[in-house]
Order: C-alpha cells, then structure tokens, then sequence
C-alpha cells in the first residue's frame, strides 16, 4: 500500500455546517502538508482559502450542495462566483427528482451548462448512488459523459449512505473514455481508500484519511 499515493487521490474534505475558518485554515494545512489532490470545502470559504493557499492547493468547493434541487441559473451563478473566488474544482449535484422522473435531457443540459461555464477547470458531478437504482446509475454515467464532465462522484456524504464497492465498480464499467470516478462518503479506513482505488476510483472524498496517516494508525 503507498500511502503518499492515496494520499494524493485524496479531496481532503471539510463540509460540516458549523465548520469555523479556523477549522478550514487547518484542512488546507493538512492538505498542503500531504499532498493532497485538493481541498474540498464550503464555498463561503473559497475566497479565504485561496488566499491563504495561493497556488500550493487546489480548492474544490461544492454546488447545488446538498439536495440538488436548486435550479440551474442558481447553480451556475454559484459555479460562476466560485470559480470567481478562486475555486479550481467544482463538485455538483444533479436534479435527483428530473432524473427519476426521466427528464435526462434536463439533467443533461445542467451539467453540460456547468461544464461550459468551468471551461477548463474540473467538474465533478455527485449523484448520490444511495438514492438510485441500478438503471439509474448506468444512465448517469452516459449522461456525464454526454456532457463533458470530468468525474462521476458517488455520493455527498449527507444522505443514507455513502460510497460502496459495487457502485464504483459500476460506475468504472459504464462511464466513457476520459470521465473518471470520485468515491466519497464513509472512507474509513487506509483499507478502504485502497480498495477504491483497486475498483477504479481515480479521487477519494474523505475527512479520515489524513487524520489516519496523522495519527500514525
């Protein structure tokens, strides 16, 4: 196991209502300090954090977080301002009820347009698998890749659950050449990370696996 290379596949994620920018200040000195791929944080922090950070951390901050049902001029408004603040990753939600009811091309035509305003900064789109069936997850994956996005992400780490196995291996098998995969929500353990990575996941959003490496477990 290289952990310096879980490490780097790491959003060091801090997303907690009460999070405090104190709190926030020492994720990115985590980050900093390990490596890590990004930090993923709230986005009233963005500007803050990419002042302090300069150009030695990629910043990641949320949209559309965690529900999903804003509508897409609101969504882009905060994509727009947060890439503004200095945001280099972005990590949305699609509309879950549009999906369910079989408007694809409603849910296509938001992340295409997100797509569009990050030109070529990242766009991650959450999906949250815990709340969809299989054909749901498949027609996810066509439609992030129809769209242009860099990642499929499992979950938000605010609903039932969050990442499992099964789904990053599905997800692997369906998504189209150039998307790749984020697992995030109950990354437990060094173990976990790994098997993500094994399964295909190319990021990791988790809050436990620097605190694991710093507690030396």
């Amino acid at each position: 196991m290289n952990i310096q290379h879980i490490l780097s596949c790491c959003d060091h994620t801090l997303l907690s209502q009460t999070a405090t920018w104190e709190e926030i200040q020492a994720v990115c000195d985590d980050g900093m300090t390990y490596h890590t791929a990004s930090v993923c944080i709230p986005p009233a922090y963005v500007a803050r954090a990419k002042a302090y950070v300069g150009e030695r951390l990629k910043i990641c901050t949320v949209v559309g977080f965690p529900n999903g049902y804003n509508t897409t001029a609101v969504k882009r408004f905060e994509t727009e301002e947060a890439l503004r603040e200095g945001a280099d990753e972005i990590d949305m939600v699609i509309n879950i009820g549009e999906l369910k009811a079989g408007h694809d091309a409603y849910v296509l035509g938001e992340i295409r347009e997100l797509k569009q305003v990050c030109g070529d900064k990242v766009l991650k789109v959450i999906i949250e698998t815990c709340l969809l069936t299989e054909e749901e997850k498949i027609r996810m994956c066509r439609l992030v890749t129809e769209a242009g996005a860099d990642f499929i992400k499992t979950s938000t780490g605010f609903s039932k659950a969050g990442a499992t196995r099964e789904d990053v291996a599905l997800m692997k098998a369906h998504v189209g050449p150039g998307v790749r995969v984020k697992a995030a929500g109950g990354i437990s353990s060094l173990e976990d990370a790994q098997d993500f990575l094994d399964l295909g996941a190319d990021r990791l959003g988790t809050s436990r696996v620097v605190k694991i490496v710093k507690s030396g477990l």
